[in-house]
């Protein structure tokens, strides 16, 4: 028997000594603020806890060590030290998925008994065992340094800067997240509730020749073991093409080693665990197709049988290239490569189901709870109206949680069992079956005259989208659309492929294709200012579009503010020794000639009550501060109690949290549900309490952007997306060649937040750094090199330079207030200009990422 005491209460423990401490907190004391990021590696630090006063990693602590020993987890923090702290936290901007910040402050809590005041420096190297992918750490440190000066102590009221569109109005729910309080879904526990586990396939390319599941069977503590015969409707799913099974049948090919071949659910995880390692697996393994240039041709093996591996090309020309190019005065011509890069969200894939009514309910963690409700609808074989998706505020996504994982088995398995089941992925898993980022190979050339006017550019693009299409024809399509990037190119001749291959699939992640071909422009903008003496700044301003240009899909733009970056940026460009420059722009919108649209349902309970609904994910850019700081500015309505739910029960469908779209469909939609909400408390302005009068009613609104086309369609004014965003981005080297500094403007049209404005740069900058210099996730045969977190190149605190962040205002037309996304914009520019500063750094060109610094 193992003595202890957990936040101040004493307990005894009588299981298994090498269980980890995060296990006994979190299934036996139902202890929810230490996170489980990493599986156990001891790599994220989101466990933290205090153990004998000393911050401990509690997924690498077995109950064996604990006699005697007092932990100390968040919840037994004293309650004024923890509401400062998280209200520090959501003050300045340092929760936005929130799923490592209550590790992050169990790290810190030793400076917090220190006499002095830490310097940033010592802050920094306090926190450098925990990971976070969406800030960048600034805020992080922005808020353990105000709360360790305690000067705020006394100002920390609720009350605030404000609500009012353009203030730094705190994130929604960022105190209750940063302290650990607000469920994620692997936070939910239910009565009865069973877990699941998914058997991997072991090979990229095989024939399942059998599936034994006796042994699993008759384990004890199992409550069924299923396979792919066991799914009573359609089983591809799919978000464009429905090439995706739910799990691979006897006598069928395998595509990739994240395919599931069956699942086991049981009393517990360990047991579901234990029992899936005994499923037999018979394989007729094949060779598989990894390299996208092989699989491209007419004589490969086919991935999926009887179509061709290149699942689309997408072209735009227009022009004369042959002509411009013969009579260009200097030419840039080079291939370029970009690498897998795996999304790390610290949150691994996880979902709820259970039965409710006739149907199925489910918790999810996706950034489309409506696209999930269609696509389980189809798995079980009911209508859509029996599925319920709650979506729970997710551990990050980044675009990695928008094709239907983990939620297809469990409702599969709660549907068929009647009980409630819990599927989560660990570390290797999650790794293995969510889509990464798309490997890009471009052939670019880029031609100007003796001026440094551009006047063609020619792209060849291949993309590895892996076994499944995912969205990468989509991708693809970007690629082309923003072949040009922020510039006028009189004439190009642009062709994209999507290729399948055996790989681990890609799919949608921040930038969605867009990093990789302004890689390749903004290098290719370098070589020529090197070949005809141009001034680098320069030659970007005098190309840059302005408002009636036309980009590479000939879309006239309004409302370009990218001149505006550039000035901004030109000062720190120019007093710099060693720096390099990019310029960026990234649509908003899926467009293409697809809907973009928003719902929304404004219900106003009483006087102290309204509850916004909608259907967008939120992941930790502030989709629903939007919502909130949008109602509060139109109506005047207390934003303190306003709530926000995404259910799909509510009836306000809504497509993928993607493209940098959510901030501008839902506020629109919010915007004209509150012609009507103003309408009606006008009427009541003689009363003490206007909005009382308005208890029970409902209010709806809608957006729809209905009128894009996709790219190369014969229109004479093409509209591909409904708005654009645009930054310039410039990257300091110091005399050793490391990254000092990184100054980043943004035109965001308006800028809503503030706060949430810089801290959005901020994690973007940080994932572009990543991926450019440090991030790749290396396949052998189809198989990840990589699968544990510590091995991907995230970059820690002590890493992560100085940034910078200058706003610009141009409106957008069709944005809330001219607003335009700001969520992927923020690293569309960043591989480039660290590209581009190494090369001036060292007179060596770099054509691949992660680019070689020295």
């Amino acid at each position: 028997m193992i003595r202890f005491t957990l936040n101040g209460t004493k307990q005894t423990y009588e299981g298994d000594p090498s269980k980890s401490l995060l296990s006994c907190l979190r299934l036996e004391h139902r202890i929810i603020s230490p996170k489980d990021g990493c599986s156990g590696e001891g790599s994220c630090g989101a466990c933290t806890v205090e153990i004998d006063g000393k911050p401990k990693l509690a997924c690498r602590t077995p109950m064996g060590k604990l006699q005697d020993a007092s932990v100390v987890t968040m919840e037994g923090l004293p309650d004024g030290f923890r509401h400062y702290i998280g209200r520090m936290f959501a003050k300045h901007g340092a929760v936005q998925c929130g799923f490592c910040s209550p590790g992050f402050i169990m790290r810190s809590k030793k400076l917090f008994e220190l006499n002095d005041r830490p310097s940033r420096e010592k802050i920094v190297g306090a926190i450098q065992p925990n990971l976070c992918r969406c800030t960048g750490y600034i805020k992080i440190v922005d808020a353990l340094e105000a709360a360790l000066d305690g000067v705020e102590r006394s100002e920390i009221a609720k009350s605030g800067p404000g609500a009012k569109i353009g203030s730094a109005w705190p994130k929604y729910q960022s105190e209750e997240t940063a302290l650990g309080a607000r469920p994620f879904v692997d936070d939910l526990f239910f009565d009865g509730m069973l877990y699941g586990a998914l058997v991997f396939s072991e090979h990229p390319r095989a024939k399942i020749l059998s599936i034994n599941t006796m042994k699993a069977k008759t384990m004890e503590g199992v409550a069924g073991v299923f396979t792919a015969t066991d799914i009573p409707g359609e089983r591809y799913v799919g978000l464009i093409f429905q090439d995706w099974p739910l799990m691979i049948a006897e006598g069928e090919y395998t595509r990739c080693v994240g395919d599931v071949l069956a699942g086991v659910v049981a009393e517990t995880e360990e047991i579901a665990r234990k029992a899936a390692a005994l499923i037999e697996i018979g394989y007729e393994v094949s060779e598989p197709v990894c390299d996208m240039h092989k699989a491209a041709s007419a004589d490969s093996v086919r991935v999926h049988p009887g179509q061709s591996n290149v699942l689309e090309t997408c072209s735009i020309r227009f022009g004369d290239t042959a002509n411009d190019m013969k009579e260009a005065a200097h030419i840039s011509a080079a291939v370029f490569e970009t690498q897998h890069v795996e999304h790390a969200f610290l949150e691994t894939e996880c979902a709820v189901a259970l039965p409710e009514k006739e149907g199925i309910r489910l918790y999810s963690q996706s950034q489309g709870v409506y696209v999930d409700r269609k696509q389980l609808a189809c798995l079980l074989g009911i209508d859509e109206s029996l599925v319920f998706v709650t979506q729970v505020s997710n551990g990050g996504g980044f675009g990695g949680k928008e094709d239907l994982s983990v939620q297809g088995h469990a409702s599969l398995f709660s549907r068929l069992l009647k009980k409630p089941v819990k599927v989560h992925l660990n570390r290797e898993e999650s790794i293995r079956m969510h889509p990464k980022r798309h490997p890009v190979w471009m052939e670019m050339r880029l031609a100007c005259d003796r001026d440094g006017r551009f006047t063609a550019l020619t792209l060849n693009a291949l993309g590895d989208t892996g076994a499944y299409a995912s969205v990468g024809t989509k991708v693809m399509e970007r690629v082309v659309g923003h072949a040009t990037g922020g510039y006028t190119v009189p004439a190009v001749d642009i062709s994209a492929k999507t290729i399948y291959t055996n790989n681990i699939p890609s799919g949608a992640m921040r930038g969605f294709g867009v990093p990789q071909v302004i890689f390749a422009l903004e290098s290719c903008i370098d070589d020529l200012c090197r070949q005809g003496g141009f001034d680098r700044w320069q030659i970007r301003y005098d190309n840059a579009l302005t408002d009636g240009a036309t980009t590479a899909t000939g879309q006239k733009l309004e409302g370009v503010g990218l001149r505006k970056t550039l000035e901004a940026v030109k000062d720190d460009f120019k007093n710099a020794k060693y720096a390099g420059i990019a310029c960026g722009i990234k649509n908003s919108g899926v467009g293409n000639g697809m809907i973009d649209e928003s719902k929304v349902k404004i219900e106003i309970v009483n006087a102290s009550k309204v509850l916004i609904h909608h259907g967008w994910t939120e992941m930790g850019q502030g989709i629903h501060t939007m919502a909130i700081q949008t109602l509060h500015q139109e109506t005047g309505i207390d934003p303190l109690i306003m709530e926000v739910k995404v259910d799909t029960g509510e009836d306000v469908p809504t497509g993928m949290t993607t493209s940098s779209r959510g901030t501008a469909l839902l506020c629109n939609a919010i915007l004209d549900a509150c012609k009507k909400i103003k309408e009606d408390l006008e009427k009541h302005q003689s009363k003490d309490k206007p909005l009382a009068e308005l208890a029970g009613k409902t209010y709806r609104g809608e957006y729809v952007c209905d009128w894009t086309c996709k790219p190369g369609e014969d229109a004479e004014d093409p509209k591909i997306h409904f708005a654009y965003g645009y930054a310039t981005q410039v990257v300091i080297l110091d005399e050793s060649g490391n990254v000092k500094k990184v100054v980043a403007a943004h035109d965001a049209g308006k800028i809503m937040n503030p706060t949430l404005f810089e801290g959005q740069i901020h994690g973007a900058v940080h994932m572009g750094l990543g991926y450019a210099l440090t991030e790749k996730l290396e396949l052998e045969n189809g198989r990840p090199k990589q699968v544990r977190l510590k091995d991907l190149g995230i970059w820690r605190a002590k890493e992560m330079p100085e940034v910078k962040v200058i706003g610009v205002e141009e409106k957008d037309p069709h944005g809330p207030y001219g607003a335009k996304g700001i969520g992927e914009i923020g690293m569309v520019p960043t591989a480039a200009a660290v590209a581009n500063a190494y090369t001036f750094f060292d007179g060596k060109k770099r054509t691949k990422l992660p680019v070689q610094r020295f």
